[in-house]
């Protein structure tokens, strides 16, 4: 983080993270020299970190354990919306979630990394999934990509996205 700190950089972007004592130790890192810090949590198909606690309880956890080293905000990387947008469980926790980088296809890291190409799944439809949590969640300003995810899927993003954006400002 010291060194992160001397380049000069703004913010600090920690992924794929999936238990709660990485969170805490990254943040208290990024306090000590202060840097802001998003932390972006993966998760597995049945919607939780795979070391065991769900989105909700791993956010709070992390803030309460963290304590005034607590992260700037968190995001959501390296998993398909459909692994992740069940997680999303109402309440205000979910106004600390900044940034979503998904995957481009539904299938388990392990069986992705085991595939030996690239699973480029349905850009179309990606577009459409992140659009729909544009709408839901405002907060959420930082939009990307994971595995799997090129030009054509960023397109499709940005096109989705941008126009939740746009709906929801009043004329």
């Amino acid at each position: 983080m010291r060194t992160l700190k001397d380049c000069g950089v703004d913010l600090v972007w920690a992924a794929t993270i999936n238990n709660v004592p990485e969170a805490v130790g990254l943040s208290r890192a990024a306090a000590a020299v202060g840097l802001p810090i998003n932390l972006s949590f993966t998760l597995d198909g049945n919607h939780r970190l795979k070391s065991g606690p769900s989105l909700k309880e791993a956010i709070m956890a992390t803030d309460a354990e963290a304590g005034a080293a607590r992260p700037d905000s968190y995001g959501i990387n390296c998993s398909h919306p459909l692994e992740f947008a069940p997680a999303l469980e109402p309440g205000d926790w979910t106004r600390r979630i900044r940034s979503l980088r998904p995957n481009a296809a539904m299938m388990d890291k392990v069986s992705l990394c085991k595939l030996g190409h690239i699973e480029e799944g349905d850009p179309e439809e990606l577009g459409q999934m992140m659009g729909d949590l544009a709408r839901r969640y405002p907060d959420i300003d930082i939009w990307g990509g994971c595995c799997g995810t090129w030009d054509k899927h960023f397109d499709r993003i940005a096109h989705y996205v941008g126009t939740a954006r746009r709906e929801a400002v009043p004329a």
